[in-house]
């Protein structure tokens, strides 16, 4: 099992790596879903972390469908940070008709140079995830998809999210990531009933459930030691 956790600061980097967290997701703009974050603030992280640090490029929260200014942005972002290691990047674009965008993943993944890719939660606004997660499932560099089922919360998506599961599990190579909405005291079930093996925390691990709080690090040990239960 592991545990991916929504960071925005250095401090946040550190107290994640330290509470037992697997991965982190660096974003800016929380309140906003999360867009690109500084490249300063991803290289202070790096030198002062080794942590599984996957990067959120996004360059506004308008809607995910990107015109050739969003793309120029995009790729360039994609290319800056490839050059400082990271781990991998966080991005996912839409056609108008809400399909994947493949033309502009594909150009996304050749100027982060292979990086792995986690296709986020634009996933939860196509028109047909199974045939979205199929897509995806064929391009290499696609390792995961953040996915709340489609539904505000995650909790609110078992069934679909089971569904999926299945189906990601067929197609091979791709990861389920559930998030949104999740709450480290339901994490046991929620794993069981879902069979998903990685799970995405903000508000839930922060102090008062507050996403634009500080990260608790008793919430991560807790949620660690949760979905690390045998079922």
């Amino acid at each position: 099992m592991k545990l991916e956790i929504i960071t925005y600061t250095l401090a946040d980097a550190k107290i994640a790596h330290a509470a037992g967290a697997d991965r982190i997701e660096v974003i800016t703009a929380p309140a906003e879903g999360g867009l690109t974050p500084s490249l300063g603030l991803v290289e202070e992280i790096r030198e002062h972390s080794s942590i599984d640090m996957r990067i959120m490029v996004r360059p506004h929260s308008r809607h995910f469908c990107y015109d050739a200014d969003d793309a120029q942005t995009i790729i360039r972002d994609a290319r800056l940070f490839n050059r400082i290691g990271i781990d991998g990047l966080v991005f996912g674009a839409l056609t108008h008709d809400h399909k994947v965008d493949e033309e502009l993943l594909l150009r996304f993944i050749e100027a982060a140079g292979g990086l792995p890719i986690t296709f986020h939660r634009a996933f939860d606004e196509v028109a047909d995830q199974v045939k979205a997660l199929l897509t995806l499932s064929r391009i290499p560099e696609v390792t995961h998809i953040l996915t709340s089922g489609a539904k505000p919360s995650a909790s609110q998506a078992v069934d679909t999210l089971h569904r999926l599961r299945h189906v990601a599990a067929e197609a091979g190579q791709i990861e389920l990531i559930a998030g949104a909405g999740l709450k480290v005291h339901a994490l046991a079930g929620f794993v069981r009933d879902t069979g998903l093996s990685e799970v995405h925390l903000g508000s839930g691990v922060r102090v008062n459930n507050d996403l634009l709080q500080p990260l608790d690090a008793s919430l991560i040990s807790e949620a660690k030691n949760l979905i690390n239960q045998p079922l």
